[in-house]
């Protein structure tokens, strides 16, 4: 039976392995610092909307990393800027009694497109997952998820295309566990449909008036689809999902807050920034195929800033730097893409 190695102890990781020790899977948590040392001491205080538990998880501290088995399946649940520090670091472990640990199966939870090609220069069995989970993480030894009645979302299929019986075994474990899951054998589809929609997370870590805001969101969204198109990508809608999700939702007393995703929890932590991967990503591939993408250059250097001076999540007005409402301007272009895709996520 696999046994899933969870690498990363934050707000998808740790709940994966929270639903993981109720429903009876095997996995074991690997994370680093306060983090993982406390959920090791005390257990992991988990919130759902049926209630609160702690839970005493299966952990080890990579300090210490845990020997490999021919079984095991990596879970790769760090961020997009950890990827390839992380898989170098895991790719040459030795399993016991077999290789290279570059010959497990790998999964990847991470926002944007990255982490996929940087996971294939050192595995060879790289499965990609697009997962929507309103998850947050920003106190030592707490994840809190507002996901119901299911957990959260997940498309899966081997990386770049195809789906094997590694994929559905997985997907099965998921749905076992608790998550609405789905194998797609076009998942760069999928994957490319949630940077649509992440690329606005980087205006939950400015202040500003609403109208503004989601004004923002909505242009972001738009140039980040046109960039997707042009580079060939054709982003996965809601409408193909073959699974039922129409019941799925945030509850509303879960503690979980719209504004406050995967980027403003780092932001809000003090922790290292996905916005190169998100809407950097977007400028690269806008570079690479010619077409501009000024907004999210403009809000990847905007957080970037914000950053380097050591500034909280909306201690900065949005209309600083991006005056269309604020100071009457009407902003043409990108807008008039805006496509049909309305989905909620919030996703560490």
């Amino acid at each position: 039976m696999a046994r899933y190695i969870i690498i990363g102890a934050g707000a998808v990781g740790a709940s994966l392995a929270a639903e993981f020790e109720t429903h009876g899977i095997p996995y074991l948590l690997v994370g680093r610092g306060t983090q993982i040392a406390h959920i090791a001491a005390h257990g992991l205080s988990y919130r759902r909307p049926d209630g609160h538990r702690v839970l005493g998880l299966n952990t080890a501290d990579t300090a210490t990393p845990p020997a490999l088995q021919p079984e095991d399946i990596l879970i790769l649940a760090v961020k997009a800027q950890d990827v390839e520090a992380t898989t170098e670091f895991w790719a040459w472990r030795q399993v016991e009694g077999a290789g290279f640990a570059s010959e497990l199966p790998l999964v990847t939870l991470q926002n944007g497109l990255a982490a996929e090609d940087i996971a294939l220069r050192r595995f060879d069995r790289v499965y990609a997952a697009s997962i929507r989970i309103p998850a947050r993480y920003t106190v030592t030894g707490e994840v809190v998820v507002g996901g119901e009645p299911n957990v959260g979302i997940v498309a899966l299929g081997r990386y770049p295309e195809g789906l094997d019986d590694t994929a559905l075994s997985i997907v099965a474990d998921l749905t076992k566990a608790g998550y609405l899951a789905e194998e797609r054998p076009d998942i760069r589809r999928w994957k490319a449909a949630k940077l649509e929609h992440n690329v606005t997370n980087a205006v939950e870590l400015f202040g500003g008036p609403a109208e503004l805001r989601s004004k923002a969101s909505a242009d972001l969204a738009s140039e980040a689809r046109a960039v997707l198109v042009a580079a060939g990508y054709d982003p996965a809608a809601p409408s193909e999902w073959k699974i039922d999700i129409s019941a799925w939702r945030v509850a509303p007393e879960s503690g979980i807050k719209p504004g406050q995703q995967s980027t403003w929890q780092s932001f809000t932590r003090g922790a290292t920034s996905e916005v190169d991967y998100l809407n950097g990503e977007i400028v690269r591939l806008g570079r690479i195929h010619g077409v501009a993408a000024p907004l999210n250059a403009a809000f990847q250097q905007a957080a970037a800033r914000l950053a380097i001076d050591g500034r909280a999540p909306g201690t900065r007005d949005i209309g600083e730097f991006y005056p269309v409402i604020a100071y009457g301007a009407a902003l043409s272009g990108p807008a008039s893409l805006q496509s049909d895709r309305k989905e909620t996520y919030e996703n560490p």
